[in-house]
């Protein structure tokens, strides 16, 4: 299957988010789409798809014009899109999702569960996955529903595949496995849109990269005939210097938080750490190490076993009001489902949680606004009013809203869980600056990041995870080497 696409235009009231885009997917060929948050990636892919409408422009399928009523009918026609946000039913089984609205029957209507439960096996099996089937989808972490999402699309009669984001909760194993599922796809002509901000994927496994910014397509290249400068360049517009940028203030010796023999059952075990006013503390592990369970107990959210928490040396309980009240902030993983209420305004978003600086008694509007837009211009939301839900944004703008709530607390301490997932070079830079300013300020920061060259670029101390214990400790002037060595169980030599 050939698909044109030739001067899309699509307005949401005065926003105009795609401004005439030309794109070919050609069958049997991996094209990286690339663009920042909010250039129109996804808007455009659910044009394609069917889930909305273009003002203007048409779309070609093998020369002849074509639009979808919904994704539905596009799926059914051959072209399914694994979208970036998780769309698994909470409630249901990881095999019924898989079969939802197509479900295999016996005589009289009956549910062939026998076939179900085969098909669904054999689709993990090809992943390289094991998978319980029978789990809610809800009990699974946000990786594991990644590869249910995936597994739905790969067992439909795609010719071309839409991929935005399929690897950003997923193992280097699990990412191993996929990217060996795509040559495959490509060996049976699948044509396969693959949308990352991961610069190492997709010179590692695209054919042709096309990139967008502002609404435009800026241009498209083949992967061997340009390099990753050439593509940053492209992306934001503007060279990109000191990507990760550098200290320029000392770690004070002051001990702000200190975990002694942190536990939780089938979680993490005997979990001891300090972080020191100012620190940039890394947490690093495998899928599955333990460290958002980690920072999770800590902020309250989960309850420990045992163990004990000491904020300026004050032993406290670890709950989220306590947390608030000493001025602990989470970024957590799962922006959509925790980290925000995306029915709620933009502007009710950021000043929620600040509420009690904004009122006495009643809420002081000016106040409010004027607070909201600081937060707005200081961390560069891409929005046109903040009116708007938070819906209306693209996900690295909604992780901007995440960030803006808690930087008006004024936080001692920040927690950031993954914080640049899904999020564009240029927003990730933004991120960077803004951790490096907040250190600036005495704040102390936990990240958790899943990319190894990320935490030792910002951390000043780097804990290690394997198997819900902590393997090591180490200096950002660990090697990469080192630092995947605890990861996997092995003996610390740093």
């Amino acid at each position: 299957m050939n698909i044109k696409i030739k001067g899309i235009h699509k307005s949401f009231g005065p926003n105009k988010v795609l401004r005439g885009v030309d794109l070919v997917i050609n069958p049997g060929e991996v094209h990286a789409l690339m663009g920042e948050n909010g250039a129109g990636k996804s808007t455009l892919m659910n044009i394609v798809t069917g889930a909305l409408k273009c003002d203007e422009g048409v779309m070609l399928i093998d020369d002849e014009p074509k639009t979808f009523a919904s994704p539905i009918e596009a799926e059914l026609a051959g072209v399914t899109f694994i979208h970036q946000e998780m769309n698994t039913w909470q409630d249901m089984t990881v095999v019924e999702n898989l079969f939802v609205n197509k479900e295999p029957k016996k005589a009289f209507g009956l549910l062939d569960v026998k076939e179900m439960n085969r098909r669904a096996t054999e689709i993990f099996q090809k992943l390289g996955v094991e998978m319980p089937l029978h789990v809610l989808a809800r009990d699974l972490s946000v990786g594991s529903q990644q590869m249910v999402e995936i597994a739905k699309a790969l067992m439909t009669d795609a010719k071309v595949l839409i991929m935005d984001e399929p690897t950003a909760a997923l193992t280097d194993r699990e990412t191993a496995k996929l990217f060996e599922v795509i040559a495959e796809l490509k060996k049976k002509n699948v044509g396969v849109v693959y949308i990352s901000h991961r610069m190492e994927e997709i010179f590692k496994i695209s054919d042709k990269i096309t990139v967008m910014r502002d609404g435009k397509t800026i241009d498209t290249k083949l992967t061997a005939e340009t390099n990753l400068d050439e593509v940053v360049r492209k992306l934001v517009g503007r060279e990109i210097d000191d990507y990760y940028p550098k200290r320029e203030v000392p770690i004070s010796q002051e001990v702000l938080l200190k975990v002694e023999n942190l536990s939780r059952k089938d979680a993490f075990k005997h979990v001891s750490f300090e972080l020191k006013k100012g620190e940039v503390l890394g947490f690093f592990g495998l899928m599955g190490a333990g460290r958002t369970e980690v920072i999770r107990a800590i902020y309250g959210i989960d309850k420990c076993d045992e163990g004990t928490c000491y904020i300026n040396q004050e032993e406290v309980k670890l709950t989220p009001q306590t947390a608030h009240r000493h001025r602990i902030g989470i970024v957590t993983e799962n922006r959509k489902a925790e980290g925000l209420h995306l029915d709620f305004s933009i502007k009710d978003n950021i000043a929620l949680p600040n509420i009690d600086q904004l009122s006495k008694g009643l809420i002081n509007h000016k106040q409010e606004s004027d607070y909201v837009a600081n937060l707005i211009k200081m961390l560069t939301v891409k929005t046109e009013n903040a009116a708007h839900p938070a819906s209306s944004l693209s996900g690295g703008n909604q992780q901007k809203v995440v960030l803006a709530k808690w930087m008006g607390l004024k936080p001692n301490i920040l927690i950031m869980d993954e914080p640049t997932r899904g999020v564009d070079v240029g927003a990730k830079q933004e991120i960077y600056k803004l951790i490096n300013d907040l250190v600036k300020d005495g704040v102390s920061v936990i990240l958790v990041s899943s990319e190894l060259p990320e935490v030792m670029g910002v951390s000043d101390r780097i804990v290690v995870m394997h198997e819900g214990k902590i393997s090591g400790i180490v200096s950002s002037s660990a090697t990469s080497e080192e630092i995947m060595t605890l990861a996997t169980g092995g003996n610390e030599h740093v």
